[in-house]
């Protein structure tokens, strides 16, 4: 799979040096490059690339200006190239839009890419463009007064299917499926009746493309899959454990329980 790739920056510089990186990475295909966002816009509209990397930074149209502009096509995935650690950039790399601070580190680089590739497969380019709207109306709601009210965008953000890369193989798996989430660090254990997998992501991101009326944090460390609980057993101190269909039990923290008892009757 080639991924069709356009590069947008106001420096020529910094275009130079990241598709010199770029190079390292046989399937990524420059298709052109942009020197600001009104170039940018007509060039994904006629080009339709896969990948954008695009300069948030950028005089006149800027990066959100960009995004905002391409709304009416089905969007390429955006990655982000940046100077400045901002809130709003942390927002978009939670919305799983990646981003990449200058000067561009190579293995930040492939793991982009990795994330790229699985997003890719996975065809999601409808939800594409409602996952973009909602981070342009977290960081930048001025660049949304013109577009439409088209209902509830918060839906399209919820996954059906997550491509988990482990042990040198891509795995897919219905979300259904999972009984429950464990954290150790920017690490993830998916863990089904049959299977555990890892993801590399943090707790915070994965959130996001959860369904929040099915997955719920009891526990700092631990998403549970409330459809698939049988059983709450009480624990000392106000905690609890949770049985799941598989006979697993996970524990409840006190500061949760509350948020679990709304669900689990």
């Amino acid at each position: 799979m080639t991924i069709r790739t356009i590069l947008v920056d106001d420096e020529k510089l910094a275009i130079q040096g990241l598709a010199l990186r770029l190079e390292k990475f046989p399937d990524v295909e420059i298709i052109d490059t942009c020197n600001n966002g009104r170039e940018a816009i007509r060039k994904i509209k006629t080009e339709k690339p896969d990948l954008v990397f695009l300069d948030i930074q950028m005089p006149g149209f800027d990066g959100f200006s960009v995004v905002k502009g391409v709304m009416d096509i089905e969007p390429p995935l955006f990655v982000f190239v940046t100077a400045y650690q901002e809130h709003a950039v942390r927002a978009f790399e939670a919305n799983a839009v990646n981003y990449l601070m200058k000067p561009v580190d190579e293995d930040k680089l492939a793991d982009t890419l990795d994330r790229v590739r699985t997003r890719l497969s996975e065809k999601r380019s409808s939800g594409e463009a409602e996952m973009l709207k909602t981070v342009l109306a977290e960081v930048a709601p001025d660049a949304m007064d013109a577009m439409p009210d088209e209902g509830d965008p918060a839906a399209a953000r919820f996954e059906k299917l997550i491509n988990i890369k482990d042990r040198g193989q891509i795995f897919r798996v219905d979300v259904d499926s999972i009984e429950h989430i464990e954290a150790a660090g920017d690490y993830m254990c998916i863990r089904t009746a049959d299977n555990s997998l890892i993801l590399r992501e943090t707790m915070k991101d994965l959130e996001r493309r959860l369904d929040p009326r099915v997955f719920q944090r009891v526990h700092r460390s631990t998403i549970v899959n409330l459809n698939q609980v049988r059983q709450v057993k009480p624990h000392t101190n106000g905690e609890c454990f949770l049985v799941l269909d598989s006979g697993a039990q996970v524990k409840v923290s006190r500061s949760y329980r509350d948020v679990v008892a709304r669900f689990v009757h």
